[in-house]
């Protein structure tokens, strides 16, 4: 199957499969012109064409006859806008030059199509298993005044519903620039009515979803706090007025990558939508040398015709098989209680045995220890830096602890904070100038901890050695990859004055090469990225890491909207989620067991409480939801995935995960508060086979039809806050 095709007479690239076309064309044989992106066409007719028609004071670029007003670049729908000519909305490049001018002029030069995917430099980005997945157009722009070229990289899947796009830029001149500014993906589309959904949130309520109309004028969603967030996370979705969760256009959009970001949305005085994702440009500047170049992250947008679900599970599917990556990938992944919530500091060999004595006893087979294990570390404020085992706390030391856990037939886990110092630790006292800080100015703490400076490798590889230390001697299973505060006096103490615009980056960079290095050569550990939660929940890391804790909050209710918002994107195989104490150790509200339950079951299951304070009914609950879980695992951690009723629309909660062949599925259904003679509520399910017949929880039995047309009511009737169901469908043969 031919995915990308030119036609030369109409100057026009079509890149389509069966399902999505998108069309580009060159507008006077130099202007990248966007021309669709939207549901499969089989032949191009001209029809999206830009009418030729004279605007008032829209200015008309050099080359275009004398007297001929009707093209310009202030109105046309563009792929890779830059500044100077005329457009004056936001520019997707800018760049520097030694003459003080930032004005670009990118016009068509070639294109070259390649089968499959290349890799992209330094950076996580999707990828194929075989070449016939995949083609991949490159369109080189150049200016030719300045010597740069400028390639953009377009994939489409054969059998996936979405574009992969990047940017190159490669400076072919003799003298050195600088680039402001490199957007990964612009795209312009037509005037319509276009809705904004995207994911802001603060530390323990991360990624809400907000839902507003586009409007002319600007709107930026962008992380300057030197990771991708638990404010702004890097996707948005444009969305028809009337899409919901099954039906309607949803197009998303999101960043590969985990540091500083920018969304942008602008709404032109036409009523056009540019729409701009890539490096947040706010404090950024990278040199580029002669004959040096500089890569993009790369940025996905996907289409949907089956609403805001389809574009999920577009999402879902590709970041969990084509952005994961190792044995882990699509592997069944533990059930795990981490030491945490149940500890803290205070613990020693003793009570850990205890803990892990507990979890065997019920069935859990990861035992994670958290942090504490290491330096002098029994509180937050010394230790991190200083990556080696307290032989205080732990008599035998980790092997000791590691052996007892293997010997319960568990697995074993621990906890690192490798791009961190405390000022008390042995580290920072040897080498202060290891941590990002500004000459002259003091040094901001957050959580009493320092930012390390991972742009510069001699830091990257001190802290490399440490770990290999603990990991070449204690068996561990699992790592947890915490990073508890955002990056600030962004000033590398061996950069020169004109490279600090870069470190913002170069820490990306740096971590990503750390990550490859020790993700690929302990690829028999399952490693689970961590950012005060939520805080680095992003493309990039899942490159890395197949799962990350979705938020420090814990509390089950707080999780529905979570769990539900991030679910947008990511996949459930990507989410950790523990049933933990009650009073919650962050609302303070106290939930029933089986809700805790349900809520941390819709993604990688554990517990994270203290289970020797449990009473025997508890135990047994504990052992139920276990026991349930390994049976429906596979299904739960990858099964498809459908929304149903909104947590921040109503009083309830409600999805389902459905298998490949729809011959079983789990549906959970949850509702906050109760309700004084409250309606007797029904639930109507979705991905299910209309021509099937099932049961449901072993009882009664309905066609697949009915399940999803007509519903059953939520029974037996729900009494108090904070309840849930579970609904187990199979078929019926």
């Amino acid at each position: 199957m031919t995915l990308i095709t030119f036609d030369e007479n109409k100057q026009i690239f079509h890149l389509s499969n069966a399902s999505i076309s998108y069309l580009i064309g060159i507008e006077k044989e130099a202007y990248l012109s966007h021309l669709y992106f939207g549901k499969a066409i089989k032949t191009y007719h001209d029809g999206r064409k830009y009418p030729a028609i004279n605007r008032s004071f829209s200015p008309n670029p050099d080359g275009i006859p004398l007297k001929t007003r009707d093209f310009s670049l202030d109105t046309i729908l563009q792929e890779m806008p830059s500044y100077g000519h005329g457009d004056f909305r936001n520019p997707a490049v800018q760049i520097k030059q030694v003459n003080g001018s930032s004005i670009t002029e990118f016009v068509y030069d070639s294109y070259e199509i390649i089968f499959g995917k290349p890799e992209l430099d330094g950076l996580p980005a999707t990828y194929v298993e075989d070449k016939k997945e995949a083609e991949t157009l490159v369109i080189t722009l150049v200016d030719k005044l300045l010597g740069l070229k400028l390639k953009l990289s377009y994939t489409i899947y054969a059998n996936r519903d979405v574009i992969a796009r990047n940017a190159l830029l490669e400076n072919n001149g003799v003298v050195p620039v600088v680039i402001e500014k490199l957007a990964s993906l612009s795209v312009d589309l037509p005037a319509q009515d276009l809705e904004l959904i995207s994911l802001p949130g603060r530390h323990i309520k991360e990624r809400e979803i907000e839902r507003q109309p586009i409007q002319r004028g600007t709107r930026i969603i962008d992380s300057k706090r030197g990771t991708s967030s638990h404010q702004a996370n890097p996707f948005i979705a444009l969305v028809a007025p009337k899409t919901d969760e099954l039906t309607g256009i949803a197009i998303g959009l999101t960043l590969v990558y985990s540091g500083n970001h920018e969304m942008l949305i602008e709404q032109d005085q036409f009523s056009q939508t540019r729409v701009m994702a890539g490096i947040n440009p706010f404090g950024f500047e990278w040199e580029l040398g002669s004959n040096a170049c500089f890569q993009s992250p790369e940025a996905l947008l996907v289409y949907s015709d089956q609403g805001i679900n389809g574009m999920s599970q577009t999402f879902h599917d590709l970041l969990q098989t084509r952005l994961a990556r190792g044995r882990y990938r699509q592997a069944e992944r533990p059930i795990l209680i981490n030491n945490w919530e149940a500890t803290y500091f205070d613990f020693d060999a003793d009570k850990i045995k205890s803990i892990v004595d507990s979890a065997a006893d019920l069935g859990i087979e990861l035992f994670v220890l958290d942090d504490g294990w290491f330096g002098k570390r029994d509180e937050d404020i010394s230790g991190l830096g200083d990556w080696i085992e307290n032989t205080e706390k732990l008599k035998d030391g980790l092997q000791g602890i590691a052996d007892y856990v293997h010997q319960k037939n568990m697995s074993f886990g621990l906890w690192f904070e490798p791009e961190m110092v405390n000022a008390d630790s042995d580290l920072f006292r040897e080498h202060p100038d290891y941590a990002l800080q500004t000459p002259g100015r003091g040094m901001s703490t957050s959580r009493d901890q320092y930012v390390l400076d991972f742009s510069r490798q001699e830091v990257r590889a001190e802290i490399t050695k440490q770990m290999r230390a603990i990991l070449d001697t204690i068996d561990i299973d699992y790592i947890k990859w915490d990073m508890n505060r955002h990056l600030t006096e962004v000033h590398s103490s061996t950069a020169g004055a004109a490279h600090q615009g870069e470190i913002f980056h170069r820490y990306v960079l740096g971590l990503y090469e750390m990550l490859e290095e020790l993700t690929t050569e302990y690829d028999h550990i399952l490693w689970e990225g961590c950012s005060g939660g939520g805080g680095r929940f992003d493309a990039g890391f899942l490159h890395y890491m197949p799962q990350s804790w979705t938020s420090d909050n814990t509390d089950a209710i707080e999780r529905l909207d979570i769990q539900y918002g991030t679910s947008l994107l990511y996949p459930i195989s990507s989410m950790g989620a523990h049933v933990s104490s009650v009073p919650n150790h962050q609302t303070y509200r106290e939930t029933g067991l089986e809700i805790r339950g349900d809520v941390a079951m819709s993604g990688i299951f554990g517990y994270e409480l203290n289970l020797q304070d449990m009473s025997q009914t508890e135990k047994t609950v504990v052992l139920e939801q276990v026991a349930f879980y390994k049976i429906h695992r596979k299904l739960l951690q990858y099964g498809k995935f459908y929304r149903l009723l909104s947590p921040f629309e109503s009083n309830q909660t409600a999805w389902i995960f459905v298998n490949d062949d729809q011959s079983q599925a789990i549906g959970f259904y949850f509702r906050k508060y109760a309700e004084s003679a409250g309606p007797l509520r029904v639930i109507k399910f979705t991905g299910l086979a209309p021509d099937k017949t099932y049961q449901v929880n072993d009882d009664a039995i309905y066609g697949g039809d009915e399940l999803m047309s007509i519903g059953l009511y939520i029974y037996p009737f729900l009494e108090g806050d904070y309840q849930s169901r579970k609904f187990v469908i199979n078929e019926v043969k």
